[in-house]
């Protein structure tokens, strides 16, 4: 069986990716040397630093559905996240599905979210590919995005989270890290990428009028497992409405060798439009050909977010942050997280104007 580092080489020879050559220390300069232009629209407090809803289980005591427990259960979860001192969240189709939502419900959950005092930075489409194997899904999944597109604009959503990530396997959810084996692969085939990129266009074209944004989501086990990919996938589809949201923990994780997130960082932050920020450590024993990687705070894990956040306001970054994290007390992490970002944020301006 191929590893997931070689399912994602033959991905991109099928597909005949370029390849950018850039090594880690050539990477790092290229962070290291950013710096912020003296913007005074550039506001650290102001900035959009979100939740992410993942930390909530789909489903209530008794088995009902988040959608049929209603506006005071979204209430609860509401309030959980204020109280911890965010102010905007992205709803998951994974948490409530707001494509199929009534017209009713949608204005019951904007009233809920006000009440709150939230705001919502983006709505998502979790693991509903565009390119699923079963074509009938393909195409279900098709459709309930272009409905999640309208509902996004109903609710005031700016933008829409997409990805080519399929539902987790039986395997995969029976362990407390899903990414520890390997999942659903897209294959290594050009013309399911070329099906992936003109329904990616036909729903950025839907996008552009209602005015939401889309932005990507790069995905281990997908054509978005690394950067090289994702900037050409991304130049294909050609929609000025359509960005990148480059989770770098998301190509952290694998259990396999990985490319410097030095170099990933750099070819994809400054297409970024929206940004779901994680960590992870890594350890690494490339002789014995184990890789391991558990998840961990923003400024432990391998990726230098004070580096990265800088590098990617440098490059016109201007969207949404949205902290997630797996394991322990996701919500409370993610609060230090969003504390801990707002000062990088406030650093890399601060540093511009000096």
């Amino acid at each position: 069986m191929r590893t997931e580092a070689e399912l994602s080489i033959a991905r991109r020879e099928a597909v005949g990716v370029p390849e950018r050559a850039l090594g880690r220390a050539e990477a790092l300069a290229i962070l290291d040397d950013a710096v912020v232009p003296d913007d005074p629209s550039l506001d650290a407090a102001g900035w959009p630093v979100a939740a992410a809803m993942l930390q909530f289980p789909s489903t209530v005591p008794g088995g009902r559905s988040v959608r049929e427990a209603g506006a005071d259960h979204w209430a609860r979860q509401f309030r959980r996240m204020s109280r911890l001192g965010f102010s905007a969240v992205e709803i998951p189709s994974a948490w409530l599905p707001i494509a199929e939502l009534t017209t009713d419900e949608r204005r019951t959950l904007t009233s809920t979210l006000a009440d709150a005092g939230l705001d919502v930075v983006a709505t998502s489409m979790v693991r509903m590919s565009v390119i699923d194997p079963d074509p009938a899904r393909a195409l279900a999944h098709l459709e309930a995005t272009h409905r999640g597109i309208d509902a996004a604009a109903e609710i005031g959503s700016p933008l829409i989270g997409l990805g080519l990530h399929q539902p987790l396997t039986d395997r995969e959810t029976s362990i407390p890290w899903f990414w520890t084996v390997t999942g659903a692969q897209d294959p290594p085939d050009r013309e399911v990428w070329d099906l992936a990129v003109a329904r990616f266009q036909d729903l950025a074209d839907h996008a552009a009028t209602v005015g939401v944004d889309i932005s990507i989501e790069v995905y281990e086990g997908t054509f978005t497992d690394n950067a090289d990919s994702m900037v050409t996938f991304l130049h294909d589809i050609d929609r000025p409405n359509v960005g990148v949201n480059p989770d770098l923990g998301n190509l952290m994780r694998p259990q396999s060798p990985i490319e410097p997130w030095e170099a990933m960082a750099v070819k994809l932050l400054p297409l970024a439009n929206y940004w779901h920020v994680k960590n992870y450590s890594r350890v690494e024993d490339p002789v014995a050909g184990r890789y391991y990687s558990v998840p961990s705070t923003l400024p432990v894990g391998l990726v230098d977010y004070r580096k990265a956040v800088r590098y990617a306001i440098a490059n016109g970054f201007r969207g949404a942050f949205l902290c997630e994290n797996y394991g322990g007390d996701g919500l409370g992490v993610s609060a230090d997280n969003a504390r801990y970002l707002r000062g990088l944020i406030a650093d890399a301006i601060e540093e511009g104007r000096t």
